[in-house]
């Protein structure tokens, strides 16, 4: 009995495939919302950086960063980071496509890890706890940066389950 190409292949690079492709879609509309509507989360890390709707603690305040031109700058970082990410991924997902599951494995795992220190550690690690965007309530992405933390590394652990070879089916 003949056995489709999905099935003889197995489910699992199917998900990785398109999981992969979905952190990507993702990453590449943060990117492209950044890029076309540059005003709206520049006044977001503006904000965060210069801790100005934070509780104001004296403690904490020499952390601030209130330069506009270095705000700008780790704003600009942030899309460059974005962009090469959801290349890399878009990269991963096209490897999987093409069934070249060792390369696309690695790939997929550079462009996760790259969200996953973006918003890990930079988001909820840096922005959350260094700049206490935690204690900001017009100006906190803690929500959203651990839901695209989660579901990246949740990705990633799809793409390293073992995966069988080939599946047979027998009649």
């Amino acid at each position: 009995m003949a056995t489709s190409s999905t099935s003889r292949r197995g489910a699992l690079p199917l998900a990785a495939t398109l999981l992969t492709a979905t952190v990507a879609l993702y990453m590449a509309l943060v990117a492209f919302g950044n890029i076309t509507d540059f005003g709206t989360n520049q006044q977001f890390v503006r904000h965060v950086l210069a801790m100005d709707t934070t509780f104001k603690d004296e403690d904490l305040m020499w952390r601030a960063i209130t330069s506009t031109g270095l705000q700008d700058a780790a704003y600009v970082a942030i899309i460059a980071w974005e962009t090469v990410a959801a290349l890399v991924l878009i990269y991963g997902t096209w490897l999987w496509a093409r069934r070249d599951d060792l390369r696309a494995r690695r790939m997929s795992t550079y462009g996760l890890l790259m969200v996953m220190l973006l918003f890990g550690a930079g988001f909820i690690a840096i922005g959350g706890e260094w700049f206490s965007m935690w204690q900001s309530k017009s100006w906190n992405g803690l929500d959203a940066a651990t839901r695209a933390f989660l579901f990246s590394g949740a990705v990633l652990i799809v793409n390293h389950l073992p995966s069988p070879r080939t599946e047979t089916t027998t009649t």
